[in-house]
C-alpha cells in the first residue's frame, strides 16, 4: 500500500473517532423544525368521556336526558334595530327533568351558548332578566343559541337550537371598539388579533348570507384556555341544523384538523374527546362536508377555525 493511501485512511479514522455521533448524511446547516411543524407532528388520540365528566353526569341524574327548548322573545326575526344596543330575551322550557339555568357553588352550571355571527360563543347562565349586546355594528347579524351542560356539551334535541337574523341601522357603534354583552364578554373585536385575548380569532362582525333551510354547522367547543387536568382530554362539540351525519343514517360528515394536520372525520353527532394536545396555541378547524368531501356552503359558516391555548 502506498504511503499516501495509508495517511488518508488514518486521517479519516481519526475524524470519525473524534465525531462518533455525527451521522454520515447530516447537514449542519439544516434549519430546525418550527413550532408549528412540531405541533402538526403531535399525535392526538380519541378517548372516551373522562372520568370526572362521567361522575358529573351520574351526580346530575336524569338532567342529562332533559330536552330543553328555547323561545326567543327578542329580537324578532328580520327586525331592524336603530341602536347599537340590542336587547336579547330568551326563555328556556321543554322537558327539563329538574334542569335549571345558573351557576352552582363551583362556578359551573347549565347555561346557553350565544353566538353573534360566526364568532366564539359567550356562555349565559341567568335568563329571567335577559341581557344586552352592546356596540353592535351597522348591518345584518345572526344570533345562534343552544343550551349546554356545565362542561359545555350542548343539548341536541329538537327545539334546542334557535337562529335569529336582525339588522342594525344607524346604530352609531364605535367600530374601533369591541362588541360586548352586558356581562363584559367580548362578542366581536376588530383589534383582537393585537390583544391576543381568549378567542383571538374574533374579528369585526357582520352576518354571512346564512340560509336557515340549508345544512348548517355551528362550532361550539373547544374554546379558550385549558390548563392542568382540563388539558388532558379536550372536547370537540358542535350543533347541526338540517344535516344528518353518515353514522346517523345521513350523507354528511364533520371534518376536523388540528394545527393543519391530516384531517379526520366525525360521523355521528356526538362530542369527541382528544388527548395529546401540545402546549401553546392550537388551531382547531371544523367543517361540514358532503359525500364528495366538499365543504357545504352556507354563508361561510360551515368551515370555522378557532384558536385555543393549552398548558399541561
Amino acid at each position: 500500500m502506498k504511503l499516501s493511501t495509508i495517511f488518508t485512511v488514518i486521517t479519516a479514522a481519526a475524524f470519525l473517532t473524534a465525531c462518533p455521533n455525527q451521522p454520515s448524511n447530516s447537514n449542519t446547516n439544516a434549519p430546525e423544525a418550527s413550532p408549528s411543524e412540531t405541533k402538526e407532528a403531535a399525535e392526538l388520540k380519541e378517548v372516551g368521556t373522562p372520568e370526572n365528566i362521567l361522575a358529573m353526569m351520574k351526580e346530575r341524574g336524569e338532567q342529562d336526558e332533559a330536552k330543553p327548548t328555547l323561545t326567543v322573545e327578542a329580537p324578532e326575526e328580520g327586525e331592524v334595530i336603530e341602536s347599537s344596543t340590542v336587547k336579547i330575551k330568551v326563555k328556556v322550557g321543554g322537558d327539563l327533568k329538574g334542569l335549571k339555568m345558573g351557576k352552582d357553588e363551583s362556578g359551573k352550571g347549565n347555561h346557553v351558548h350565544v353566538i353573534l355571527d360566526n364568532q366564539p360563543y359567550a356562555a349565559h347562565y341567568m335568563w329571567d332578566e335577559g341581557f344586552e349586546l352592546r356596540n353592535v355594528t351597522d348591518g345584518p347579524h345572526t344570533l345562534r343559541m343552544f343550551p349546554s351542560r356545565p362542561w359545555h356539551q350542548s343539548y341536541k334535541n329538537e327545539g334546542a337550537f334557535k337562529m335569529i337574523r336582525f339588522t342594525v341601522k344607524n346604530g352609531k357603534a364605535d367600530e374601533t371598539k369591541p362588541t360586548t354583552d352586558d356581562k363584559g364578554n367580548t362578542m366581536a373585536d376588530p383589534k383582537s388579533a393585537e390583544k391576543k385575548m381568549e378567542g383571538a380569532d374574533v374579528s369585526a362582525s357582520n352576518s354571512g348570507d346564512v340560509d336557515a333551510s340549508k345544512p348548517l354547522l355551528t362550532y361550539s367547543r373547544p374554546k379558550g384556555e385549558y390548563k392542568g387536568a382540563d388539558a388532558k382530554a379536550i372536547m370537540i362539540d358542535f350543533w347541526l341544523l338540517n344535516a344528518k351525519l353518515v353514522g346517523d343514517g345521513g350523507e354528511y360528515r364533520v371534518r376536523y384538523s388540528i394545527n393543519g394536520s391530516e384531517p379526520k372525520f366525525i360521523d355521528k353527532w356526538v362530542p369527541i374527546w382528544l388527548t395529546g394536545w401540545p402546549d401553546g396555541t392550537n388551531a382547531v378547524k371544523l367543517e361540514l362536508v358532503d359525500k364528495d368531501g366538499k365543504v357545504v356552503e352556507n354563508g361561510g359558516y360551515n368551515s370555522t377555525t378557532r384558536e385555543i391555548k393549552v398548558s399541561s
